[in-house]
Parts: structure tokens; sequence; C-alpha cells
């Protein structure tokens, strides 16, 4: 038995395919799916998700949103995603060194703003992680 598995952010489908198995990371730490799951609905944390597929593991990062389980679908609704092939370390390098820099020279930041500027650093780190990981 196969489980679907959906990763949308509010840009685009980042992944969608016929799956073994995927690991989720969530508020609560990671969790594994497998075929026959309870129904679940679980918030993400910033990490790394793994789908398994036949004998290829595929990893993504993703941060932020929602995970619901239902039957053998499993949607990944995320705030940021990115299959680990289109990672670009330089990107996600710029990106870190930028949102640090802001956050060091803001004085009076909005702390929505400061927030939004954490996760990028998050998000970009979980990608070097990610990308990095291989050598």
């Amino acid at each position: 038995m196969a489980l679907t598995l959906e990763i949308v952010t509010p840009e685009a489908r980042v992944y969608s395919d016929t799956i073994d198995t995927v690991v989720i990371p969530t508020v609560d730490g990671e969790i594994g799916i497998l075929p026959g799951h309870i129904p679940l609905l679980t918030q993400i944390e910033h990490g790394e998700l793994r789908v398994t597929k036949g004998s290829t593991v595929l990893f993504l990062a993703v941060g932020g949103g929602f995970a619901q389980i239902s039957g053998d679908k499993i949607s990944v609704l995320a705030e940021h995603a990115i299959t680990e092939e289109k990672i670009d370390e330089k990107t996600a390098e710029q990106a870190i060194q930028r949102a640090e820099l802001a956050m060091k020279e803001a004085k009076d930041m909005d702390p929505n703003e400061f927030e939004h500027l954490q996760t990028m650093v998050r998000f970009a780190g979980t990608q070097l992680a990610i990308k990095r990981r291989r050598r």
C-alpha cells in the first residue's frame, strides 16, 4: 500500500507523488508516516522532511505550516519548502547574511519583522544543512 504526498506553499506545488514513507519535522519532534497511519493534523517546524520511495530517499527543507494525514493521503501546507536539488548554497548563505545584518542594524524593528527575519535564517540554515550533508 502506498501513500500520496503533496507539499504546497503559497507560491507553488513543490512536490506531489506516491511514496512509501515520509518523516516530517513537527513542533513536537519528528514523526514517521507509514500507510494506515491514524488521522492527524500537526504543526510543522523548520527542518528536514524525508521522503522514501523504493530505495530512494528525497530530502526537502520545509518551514512553518501544517501537515494533515487522512487515510493514505498526506497534505503538507508549508510557508516554505524546497527540494534538495533546487537548493542553491550561495543564495541560502546570502539570505542568512542579509537577515542577520538587518536584525543587527535594527533599533526599533517591528516584532513581526524580526520574527520573519529569524524564520528566514532558520529556513536558509536548514537548506544549507541538507545540501552540505552529502559532501
